[in-house]
């Protein structure tokens, strides 16, 4: 998940690296309280064992005709462990991604030496900064030349992966970037735009006043009828978007809008313009700005911890949203309240 549009995070991450996309692990000293949800995991058998010299291990995955993929993962994290048993272990692709990618599984929090380069050593857990890691899990796609040429955050349902999974195998990096890959091969008519009572018809963003939330769908979204029948229709989800005014543009369509900080454009033209991947995304505004986004799959803790960390101006005083969620967290230990960070 990227969590914000203005700012780099790579060194706060480093500084804080348990709450990643699945924070916070590291509870307080002899909290009253209980953190739950937090599952590790075994990887798959075919997983590569590597020695870690990662452009040897790409010169291998090349000689194969495969593709390396990094995993990068965190112990405990409930996100990582939903990816492997969908996807890896279980997922109607397994045979897929086992024939056509090698898989090696780093640690954003370990220490084995990682050699990227025979010239650049590193620590797993510095890792994350050289290669811009934010979220857990994260799957860095490497080409024939060790070049990175995809990356995705977060947890990706099946079939959602296997459109990023062909973007690699085809080589289509090498003519077209992945937003156009996957606005090109959007399987239409798989989803209906639905209504919510939060929902509001505005056109000129840019005349909201205090917090916008900007909810990208299209009619190919296959994880949009899971965010409406789940978190949007959660009292405690929509008590937390009530500090918004929600918009919900086609991220597919022409209808022309004028963009949060004034700009004329159309709905199709600002998904572009925002990079954004993932259907459902909810870019999250605050004074014109883009202040964090929810771009992949989140249990509703973390769900909610993202929305009150602008609906309630949590940015001014946290670098990160995962700040305000860790200093909630532990403030919530400590009344001796349980917090579960999954909901399975």
């Amino acid at each position: 998940m990227r969590t914000t549009g203005k700012r780099p995070r790579t060194t706060a991450l480093l500084a804080t690296l348990t709450v990643l996309l699945c924070p916070p692990l590291v509870q307080a000293e002899d909290p009253a309280g209980r953190l739950l949800g937090a599952k590790t995991s075994e990887h798959p058998t075919w997983f590569k064992e590597s020695f870690l010299e990662i452009a040897e291990d790409v010169d291998e995955a090349s000689a194969a005709g495969r593709h390396l993929i990094l995993f990068m993962e965190m112990n405990g994290c409930p996100y990582c462990y939903k990816m492997v048993e969908e996807n890896f272990k279980h997922g109607p692709h397994r045979d897929f991604i086992r024939t056509h990618f090698d898989i090696i599984a780093l640690n954003v929090k370990g220490d084995r030496e990682v050699a990227i380069t025979p010239d650049t050593r590193l620590p797993e857990k510095a890792l994350a900064e050289f290669y811009q890691v934010e979220t857990t899990p994260t799957l860095i796609f490497l080409d024939a030349t060790n070049t990175p040429v995809a990356k995705i955050g977060g947890y990706r349902n099946p079939e959602d992966l296997k459109r990023i999974l062909d973007y690699v195998d085809t080589r289509a990096y090498a003519e077209q970037s992945l937003a156009d890959y996957l606005r090109n091969h959007r399987e239409q008519g798989r989803y209906q735009l639905r209504t919510h009572p939060q929902i509001r018809e505005i056109e000129d963003l840019s005349t909201v006043e205090g917090a916008l939330a900007v909810l990208f769908e299209d009619d190919a979204c296959l994880a949009c009828d899971a965010l409406h029948d789940g978190h949007l229709a959660d009292p405690a989800v929509r008590e937390a978007l009530a500090d918004f005014t929600l918009v919900r543009l086609d991220a597919s369509a022409e209808t022309a809008i004028v963009a949060p900080d004034g700009t004329a454009t159309s709905a199709r033209t600002l998904a572009r313009d925002l990079d954004i991947l993932y259907r459902p995304t909810l870019v999250l505004f605050d004074q014109g700005e883009e202040q964090a986004r929810i771009e992949n799959m989140l249990y509703r803790y973390h769900f909610i911890g993202m929305l009150e960390y602008v609906g309630a101006g949590h940015y001014q005083d946290y670098a990160d949203p995962f700040d305000y969620i860790d200093a909630k967290t532990a403030a919530l230990l400590a009344a001796g309240e349980d917090v579960s960070i999954s909901d399975e």
